[in-house]
């Protein structure tokens, strides 16, 4: 019989997994938190929709690089030091962006942020998994939680504060992630150091395995069509901040349940590549009915509603996916795929802007649909990895193990869980 995901052994966990999760809900927050306030932004500092979405192109671009390291970093300061440095970057840049009085200086605080970001991202998903009660599919979901919550959050409280100032959201992360940076000093055990800390080409030699890349270059192209509606669908919408806001409640709610609830019995019942086939087909035909329908708000507010349905399916599916299928250590596998996938999510919302304002509104949302249609193609061309991967999962579920493999043991170093699995042979 399958245990339900909110069992005591789900919500019995340790301190330092829900101040974790509490710092994800935060950092979560920042995708959507700015959305209300970017046509505001256009207006009041007088920029170009293009210039506006370089708020997520900085953002997310200096994320996807700044990837490359965090494994070299965690490894000689360890996961909670890595973590506090991560919560550090981003409480100052933050407040600077919030400081600041031109485009440009809110763009390259948020570059800042971003660098911060990926310090935190790649080692609290690792921390988590590692850390967890419940096992390995149980601290996805538990991970994907506080996506969702902070998703679903962000444009709410975003309205909310940018209704007051512009400047409101940034202040707000700010205060948040102050709070988090304290929980996560407080209760988060420090961590050893590895004995052999990873190189600095780990996450580079990483997506020579296929599995990896494939996973890699399936969320690049997925990225390409989510963040070009995240980024940009604000402009053609006419909306003002709260409305801005509630629509993207509503697509952050759907986020929350669809990857909490829904997501892990579509991937029991179908597994794991049949149904992100189907997910990726209709989020490519919600972007084409975008495409063509970018005049009619109406049409605009039920698609970008709907589709955090099926963001939240493939954000859950796809994180559990790339952790089963890379056969090296969470962190290094966390670090190589962030790193791709955030190139399309940074490249994407300025690509879209440069489009509309020589092409037209439609053109971006074309591309976008086109993305996704391709990622389905990459991701079919790794389908037996994943069922491979899907049938230990299973089996590991079934004698109750931590985790599908011997790769995704972890170790315990000094009665502190360590976020480094055992090397497996085919590392």
């Amino acid at each position: 019989m399958q245990r339900s995901l909110f069992g005591p052994s789900l919500l019995r966990q340790p301190r330092a997994v829900w101040a974790v999760a509490f710092a994800c809900v935060i950092s979560f927050m920042g995708i959507g938190l700015v959305d209300p306030i970017l046509p505001a932004l256009s207006s009041q500092l007088n920029a170009s929709p293009s210039q506006v979405t370089l708020l997520f192109t900085s953002y997310l671009v200096v994320t996807a690089v700044a990837m490359l390291v965090t494994g070299w970093v965690s490894s000689r300061l360890g996961a909670k030091s890595t973590l506090v440095a991560g919560l550090v970057l981003i409480v100052v840049f933050a407040g600077l962006a919030g400081a600041s009085d031109t485009i440009g200086g809110i763009v390259g605080f948020r570059a800042g942020w971003g660098l911060g970001n990926a310090l935190f991202i790649a080692t609290s998903l690792a921390v988590i998994v590692g850390s967890a009660s419940g096992g390995f599919a149980g601290a996805i979901v538990l991970y994907e939680t506080a996506l969702g919550v902070g998703i679903a959050c962000g444009p709410l409280l975003g309205a909310v504060l940018g209704d007051i100032s512009w400047r409101g959201p940034f202040f707000g992360v700010c205060a948040l992630m102050t709070v988090a940076l304290v929980a996560t000093a407080l209760f988060v055990p420090a961590t050893p150091r590895v004995e052999a800390p990873e190189p600095l080409s780990a996450p580079l030699r990483a997506l020579r395995h296929r599995g990896l890349l494939t996973m890699g270059l399936t969320a690049l192209l997925y990225n390409w069509g989510f963040f070009t509606m995240l980024g940009y669908v604000p402009f053609p919408m006419h909306l003002s901040i709260y409305q801005l806001g509630a629509v993207f409640f509503g697509w952050g709610l759907l986020v929350a349940i669809f990857s909490v609830l829904v997501a892990p019995v579509l991937h029991r019942r179908f597994g794991t590549a049949p149904t992100l086939y189907a997910n990726l087909l209709l989020f490519a035909c919600l972007l084409a009915v975008i495409a063509a329908r970018t005049g009619s708000v109406p049409t605009l507010v039920v698609a970008v509603i709907a589709a955090g349905a099926l963001i939240g399916i493939n954000n859950t599916l796809t994180t559990q996916a790339v952790m089963l299928v890379a056969p090296v250590e969470r962190p290094v596998a966390s670090a190589a795929y962030g790193f791709i996938r955030f190139i399309g999510g940074g490249l994407a919302p300025f690509a879209a802007g440069l489009l509309a304002e020589r092409y037209g509104v439609a053109l971006p949302f074309w591309l976008g649909a086109l993305a996704v249609l391709l990622a389905a193609g990459v991701l079919a061309s790794g389908h037996r990895l994943l069922a491979a991967a899907d049938a230990r999962l299973t089996v590991a579920r079934a004698s109750a193990a931590p985790a599908p493999a011997d790769r995704l043991h972890t170790r315990r170093t000094g009665g502190a869980p360590s976020v480094h699995p055992v090397r497996s042979g085919a590392d």
